[in-house]
């Protein structure tokens, strides 16, 4: 008979997420992460196999928990320019320590190149959703005639999406928080309707 777990494998999971969100991958120790999550080395990895494997499960969960705030905004009931101001708003970050941690999706990316399938896939999954959330908003603005028809949904949906990853990645490198509110504010007048 197996012993039970002496821990909450969520909490821990949630905890050791952040650990990796401030330090990256190859900066964080497995002392780091049994200090955080107050969790014996032999416990933590009887659930997760080793570091890469708690890693890559919580690269998963801070998608999951991305997708699931954008969700939210995009089902509000709001004009659809809004709804795309508040996504942008929420991928980016309001204050300077959320701006030097930057996201963590862009963060692995940028640690571990194209060399990881498994990192590579998590952001692969991550924009997957974020194109189509933005594709669904555009596509219902385009049918109200409040979002430009110049382009077709996919298109805007695409630029958009590129934009929000150039911010993080300009948030990441010490960008000012004007410079990236000025390209985040022309990205979506790029999408108002043409004036008849």
């Amino acid at each position: 008979m197996s012993r039970p777990r002496e821990f909450d494998v969520d909490r821990a999971l949630c905890q050791a997420m952040e650990v990796f969100w401030a330090k990256g991958f190859k900066s964080t120790s497995y002392e780091d992460l049994t200090r955080t999550t107050k969790v014996k080395k032999q416990s933590l990895y009887g659930v997760f196999k080793d570091k890469r494997d708690l890693f890559l499960k919580a690269l998963a969960l801070y998608r999951e928990q991305s997708v699931e705030l954008l969700n939210e905004l995009a089902s509000r009931e709001a004009h659809p320019i809004r709804k795309l101001e508040a996504i942008c708003e929420a991928a980016l970050f309001p204050n300077e320590e959320a701006m030097r941690r930057g996201c963590l999706m862009v963060n692995s990316v940028l640690e571990f190149g194209a060399e990881d399938p498994e990192v590579n896939r998590e952001a692969d999954l991550m924009s997957g959703h974020v194109h189509r959330l933005l594709e669904e908003v555009i596509r219902s603005g385009q049918d109200q005639r409040l979002i430009t028809n110049r382009l077709t949904s996919q298109e805007l949906a695409s630029f958009l999406n590129n934009a929000i990853s150039g911010a993080k990645i300009m948030e990441k490198s010490g960008a000012s928080k004007e410079h990236i509110d000025a390209v985040m504010r022309t990205t979506i007048a790029l999408m108002a309707p043409e004036k008849t």
